[in-house]
């Protein structure tokens, strides 16, 4: 008897832009945000029929393969089991989804790709109805009302700083700032700063060295800028050695 294996793609998540617009009474936070998948992507190959779970790949180091990761939940959640292992090409701690994108994935194996589907996913995270539908989307609700739009391919240069920003503490932020609504696309940026305030360093650095000033990807820590010139780009690169450089497209 074969024993079927699939491989799925899990393309990273970039907000490209996010209005918080409320609390609702359990807390959460209501959000209007535009939101598209990466050429970016981790890599699940799926095997039927046994258990497991691994994590391999240039961004494997610091991931824990135990009950509460979220590709473990998901199986959980829609009640499978399969042996998984994910290639991590996708820095986690940036705010680019990975972990949803995991978890979407395993939705997606499973075809459960309905829109009930689509809104229980929410359970497992915020970011993994979107990821489950991918493309380039409005998201609103808390993250579990998609609205498809048509895909802008648009050329993105990501900086991941070496920081780690949580968004709980971002969304609590945001609170005590008295709901502020930002000058620029992301609600959520002075928050953020206020949290991690060498997110600042960071962004003067990269206006430094690329004479443009970046857009925070949802809490961060991940500045991006979009259509940067490839040679402004390696000069980023040489300016900021202790930073991940990643040049990648929206909308896979």
């Amino acid at each position: 008897m074969t024993t079927a294996q699939h491989r799925i793609l899990a393309p990273a998540k970039l907000t490209l832009s996010l209005r918080v617009t409320g609390v609702r009474h359990d807390g959460y936070h209501l959000i209007d945000a535009v939101m598209t998948t990466l050429d970016l992507h981790d890599e699940l190959h799926i095997t039927e029929g046994n258990q497991g779970l691994e994590f391999i790949g240039p961004y494997a180091s610091g991931i824990t393969a135990d009950a509460d990761n979220l590709v473990a939940r998901a199986l959980s959640f829609i009640d499978r089991t399969a042996h998984v292992v994910v290639t991590k090409n996708i820095p986690h701690g940036g705010g680019l989804g990975g972990g949803s994108a995991d978890a979407a994935a395993i939705f997606r194996w499973a075809q459960r790709t309905s829109m009930a589907d689509v809104i229980a996913s929410a359970a497992i995270g915020a970011d993994v109805p979107f990821c489950v539908v991918g493309g380039q989307a409005r998201v609103s609700g808390i993250g579990e009302v998609i609205e498809p739009m048509p895909i802008e391919r648009r050329n993105i240069t990501l900086i991941i700083p070496p920081l780690h920003v949580s968004t709980p503490l971002v969304y609590k932020a945001w609170d005590a700032l008295g709901h502020l609504q930002a000058d620029g696309p992301n609600d959520l940026e002075p928050a953020a700063l206020a949290v991690e305030p060498q997110l600042v360093t960071w962004r003067d650095r990269i206006i430094e060295a690329t004479g443009q000033i970046p857009t925070l990807a949802g809490s961060g820590a991940t500045w991006f800028i979009t259509d940067l010139a490839a040679s402004v780009g390696q000069g980023l690169r040489e300016a900021l050695p202790e930073a991940q450089v990643v040049e990648t497209r929206t909308g896979q």
